[in-house]
């Protein structure tokens, strides 16, 4: 079959659900046994979001091809089980960076370089770019509809519908329906202006996905599909479920998948969710708590460390447990408060990040961890100050630091790579990406994983100084994961601890709901046997 083309746009307020409406749906239409692959458009004119703060734009979730993307893509990943790559995070600023590009180069033999029909044509090669790889692209806009910086991209996907069989491509507007408590009613003119909006760009919605915090009454659905040109069938209603994984199963009662394959002429239309339905009942029937503690430094936006939180549930899911994320500003940790703020915890998590603010917090966290038994896992900047504390704490090394926050320092523990020292530009240069590690056996590390050769992704500069390995071993902190020729130390581990292990890689960008991650499944298990 030619491959089919869903673009989901959003109005009224932003923060409504596209990502997850996109992800559900695409989990839907795989169960029926679809090839599918999610695709995101931001309208910002970074690159990527690679050098956003964390409080900008939350997360940066990184491909296995090593693209720096925005935090829908997580979505995407965790709820389709498929591996995304650079097309599938597509910005305005890499729009315009190719077209300039090509322009400087001659490409456009010379034409004047317009909006369109070049700027959205490029658009158009990153949509048709998946042609024969997969069987529907679902495609999500960023932003609301009417926003000045997305016009090229609605003008791209509008064109889109032109150049395809009807058939072949439909859109979805996910909306909000308010609700009015002084007048106890859904009020509906905001989608109605919504949808308006989005017809006058030249684009008529197939679908709506209603956001809506109560069921949406009949009349209700009639008058919106009366003035939204859409069947009354089509509207359909998006209310807070029980947890983000049901979802999909909610989409599919109201009847959003039925529909898609009806405007698309799919054959393999009935549902096939029985595996999903199997993580869901699980879900519900989670029994006994395990507390964890964050220790993190971007806690004004907890969408900064998505990823993480939601690959500690899928390690509680799989241990029969459900997970309380305590997020804890490492900025408040001192050597005096440690125990107060820590003690009530069943395990301690120091996630990545970059810059020393809330370092020494981390650093104190690490050491109240070690000291006391707690099952701690590192990630990246985690594994990294692991390393620092043990240093400075056991080996008695009083100045150890990484020479990414510390120039000075005579016992740069972590230090830069060599490749890193002439980087000039800070977008895209880090290692990136999915990398090789070898386990060594006998260790926690082979115990967690169960193979001797993995993948994980990477975002960091800065590695493990091999320099000290030989010291760092003898007292106990063992390297037990390294890059294949041994040069690059990829996971770290405390002997004399029932469970102290820390990752230079990002674990959690593999995660899936129904297959967590080795680490954080461990993690869990190691907390929910402490209690």
């Amino acid at each position: 079959m030619s491959t089919k083309y869903i673009f989901i746009t959003g109005g009224v307020v932003s923060g409504l659900g596209k990502g997850i409406t996109a992800s559900s749906l695409g989990r839907l239409l795989k169960n029926r046994g679809y090839k599918i692959i999610n695709q995101k458009f931001d309208p910002y004119i970074n690159v990527d979001p690679g050098t956003m703060s964390p409080y900008e734009h939350g997360e940066v979730f990184v491909t296995d091809d090593g693209a720096e993307t925005d935090l829908d893509l997580g979505h995407y990943e965790r709820f389709t089980d498929v591996n995304l790559n650079h097309n599938c995070s597509i910005s305005s600023g890499k729009i315009y960076q190719n077209v300039i590009n090509k322009e400087r180069r001659g490409d456009y033999l010379g034409k004047t370089v317009q909006v369109i029909p070049h700027v959205t044509n490029e658009i158009k090669d990153n949509i048709y770019s998946f042609d024969g790889q997969a069987d529907i692209v679902i495609t999500e806009l960023g932003g609301t509809i009417g926003d000045i910086e997305s016009l090229a991209f609605v003008e791209a996907i509008r064109q889109v519908g032109l150049e395809k069989e009807p058939d072949d491509v439909m859109y979805i507007h996910v909306t909000l329906l308010p609700y009015i408590t002084g007048s106890n009613e859904i009020k509906s003119k905001p989608t109605q202006h919504s949808v308006k909006e989005l017809q006058s760009f030249g684009i008529k919605p197939d679908i709506l996905v209603c956001r809506t915090e109560t069921e949406i009454p009949i009349e209700i659905r009639e008058k919106l599909a009366l003035f939204c040109n859409v069947r009354p069938e089509n509207v359909i209603p998006n209310l807070t479920a029980e947890n983000l994984y049901a979802v999909p199963l909610m989409l599919e009662k109201y009847g959003l998948a039925t529909a898609v394959c009806k405007k698309l002429k799919l054959e393999k239309s009935e549902p096939q969710n029985k595996e999903w339905e199997n993580l869901i009942e699980n879900i519900r029937n989670l029994s006994g708590e395990v507390n964890i503690a964050l220790v993190g430094k971007y806690m004004h936006l907890q969408d900064s460390y998505l990823s993480v939180a939601e690959s500690l549930r899928h390690g509680g899911f799989a241990n029969g447990v459900k997970v309380n994320v305590g997020f804890i500003d490492s900025e408040t940790i001192t050597e005096k408060n440690v125990k107060d703020i820590l003690g009530k915890y069943d395990g301690i998590l120091v996630p990545g990040g970059f810059g020393n603010r809330g370092i020494e917090g981390k650093i104190t966290a690490i050491k109240y961890a070690r000291e006391n038994n707690i099952p701690f896992l590192g990630i990246c900047l985690g594994m990294q100050m692991a390393v620092v504390e043990f240093c400075r704490n056991v080996l008695k090394i009083q100045d150890a630091n990484s020479a990414e926050f510390s120039t000075t320092t005579k016992n740069p523990v972590i230090h830069i790579m060599e490749t890193q020292k002439v980087v000039t530009e800070k977008g895209g240069t880090m290692r990136l990406g999915s990398y090789p590690c070898v386990i060594k056996k006998d260790t926690l590390a082979y115990e967690i994983y169960v193979e001797e050769n993995i993948n994980e992704r990477h975002r960091h500069r800065f590695e493990y100084n091999n320099d000290y390995k030989e010291r760092l071993e003898n007292a106990g902190l063992i390297c037990s994961g390294t890059s294949p020729d041994g040069n690059l130390v990829e996971i770290v581990e405390y002997r004399n601890h029932p469970f102290f292990i820390a990752g230079q890689f990002h674990p959690e960008f593999k995660s899936r709901p129904d297959r967590p991650a080795p680490l954080f499944k461990a993690l869990i298990k190691a907390a929910k046997e402490s209690k």
